[in-house]
C-alpha cells in the first residue's frame, strides 16, 4: 500500500466519522477506563519466536543489535513471528501554547501556522525524509490558536490554543480528554486504514516547555534536569524556561503526578494529550509505535502511566539532544537506535529508524540459516 493511498483512505474515515464534531461529544474517565481495558499486553510468544529465529540466522548472536530488538517488540505488538515494517504513517498534532507569554521561545504561535501550512503542502522537513522512507503523513489540528484553512488539515480542536500554564491549568480535564480521544481515533483509523507501523510528531512552539513540566511532575525530577534549550535559547532565556517550569509545578500542585490526565492538564498540552491518546489507541489497535523525540517520549510515558500495558508497543528511535529525553528512555525501558543529536520535531526522527527497519526485517525474513549453510550455529557464551 502506498503512502498516498494509506492518506486517502484516512480522508475517508476521518469524513466518516464527522471527526470536526469531536470536541462536543461525551468523554469522560469511564470512556478512560474502558480504553485501557482493552489494551492487552504485547505478545510474549512471538516475541520469543522472533529472538529465536534471529539465533538461527547465520550471523553472529545479536550482530544488528538494537535492530534485532526492534523488530522483536515488532512481533510482539503485531502479535505474529512474521512482523513488518510497512505499511506505516506518521501523525503530526498541532497545538499553540499559552507559556509562550511568558518569554520562553525564541519565536511566537505564528511559527506554528507556517509549519502547519509546510507540512500540509508537502515542503516540511519531515515530509521530505516520509517521501524517501515511503511514509504516509497526516496532520491534525487539536489546538492551534489560528486555525489553518486548508482541506489537507484534519481539525479536532477542543481549544484553540491553551492557557499559561505558569499561572494556572492550561486547559480543563474535559479538553484534555478530548484532545485525548482524538489520538485515539486518529490511531484507530490509521489501523483500519491498513498502516501496520504507526507514529506521532508534533508542532507548536513552547512544547519543550510544556513537556519538561510534564516529565517533572510525572518523574518527580526538577526543572534542572528536564528543561532544555528547544530551538536554541540563550544561557539567560534556559534560565527563565526553568523558572516558569517551577513556577507552573507549585501552582498547579501536581508534584506527585499520580492523576495523569490532571498532569496534562495542569501543565501540559493538547499536542501532548493527543499523542498519549495516539500511543493508547496504537496498543489497543495492536500496532506497533515508534516514538520521536523529546515530547512524543513525554507523551509515551503519560500514556505507560495511564496503561502499563502499551509499553510494550512502544518502539525508541532516537535520543533527542534536549536533557530530558534519556531519563524519558529510561522511564520507558527504552533503548534507542539512533544517537544523532536530532532536536527537529515533527516526527523527523521517527521516521528515519523506519529505512533500517526495512533493512532489519529484510535480514530477518530474507537471510540464510545456519542450517541452510550448513554451519554450526553460534552459542550464547556463560
Amino acid at each position: 500500500m502506498r503512502a498516498r493511498d494509506i492518506e486517502c483512505a484516512f480522508v475517508e474515515r476521518w469524513r466518516a466519522a464527522d471527526m470536526d464534531d469531536l470536541p462536543k461529544r461525551a468523554v469522560d474517565d469511564a470512556w478512560l477506563k474502558e480504553l485501557v481495558a482493552r489494551i492487552r499486553p504485547a505478545d510474549a510468544c512471538a516475541y520469543a519466536a522472533a529472538r529465536g529465529h534471529w539465533a538461527a540466522i547465520a550471523k553472529p548472536l545479536g550482530g544488528l543489535g538494537l535492530l534485532e530488538d526492534a523488530v522483536c517488540k515488532l512481533a510482539a505488538a503485531q502479535k505474529t513471528a512474521n512482523p513488518s515494517s510497512a505499511p506505516r504513517a506518521l501523525a503530526v498534532f498541532f497545538a499553540d501554547n499559552g507559556v509562550v507569554t511568558e518569554g520562553i521561545s525564541q519565536s511566537g504561535q505564528e511559527v506554528t501556522l507556517a509549519a502547519a501550512r509546510n507540512i500540509c503542502a508537502g515542503a516540511a522537513s519531515v515530509n521530505c525524509m516520509a517521501r524517501a522512507a515511503e511514509c504516509a503523513v497526516v496532520p491534525v489540528d487539536v489546538g492551534m490558536v489560528q486555525p489553518l484553512d486548508d482541506a489537507r488539515m484534519h481539525t479536532c480542536a477542543p481549544l484553540r490554543g491553551t492557557a499559561d500554564i505558569a499561572c494556572g491549568p492550561a486547559c480543563s480535564r474535559d479538553a484534555a480528554l478530548h484532545a485525548l480521544a482524538a489520538g485515539v481515533r486518529v490511531a484507530s483509523m490509521l489501523a483500519d486504514a491498513g498502516v501496520r507501523v504507526l507514529a506521532a510528531g508534533e508542532m507548536g512552539i513552547g512544547n519543550t516547555t510544556t513537556s519538561a513540566a510534564v516529565a517533572s511532575a510525572l518523574t518527580g525530577a526538577s526543572p534542572e534536569l528536564t528543561v532544555g534549550r528547544g530551538a536554541g535559547l540563550t544561557s539567560e532565556g534556559l534560565a527563565r524556561k526553568r523558572t516558569v517550569v517551577a513556577r507552573a509545578l507549585a501552582v498547579n500542585r501536581v508534584d506527585d503526578g499520580a492523576d495523569v490526565v490532571d498532569v496534562l492538564a495542569s501543565v501540559g498540552g493538547l499536542d501532548i494529550a493527543a499523542m498519549c491518546g495516539f500511543y493508547l489507541g496504537a496498543a489497543a489497535c495492536g500496532r506497533p509505535a515508534v516514538l520521536d523525540g523529546v515530547i512524543s517520549c513525554t507523551a509515551a510515558l503519560a500514556a505507560a502511566r495511564i496503561a502499563p500495558n502499551a509499553k510494550g508497543y512502544l518502539l525508541a528511535s532516537h535520543c533527542s539532544s534536549e536533557p530530558a529525553a534519556r531519563l524519558l528512555l529510561d522511564e520507558l525501558a527504552l533503548v534507542a537506535p539512533l544517537q544523532a543529536g536530532m532536536h527537529l520535531g515533527e516526527g523527523t526522527g521517527a521516521v528515519a529508524l523506519m529505512p533500517l527497519l526495512d533493512m532489519a526485517c529484510a535480514v530477518y525474513a530474507q537471510a540464510a540459516s545456519f542450517d541452510a549453510s550448513g554451519l554450526e550455529a553460534y552459542r550464547e557464551l556463560s
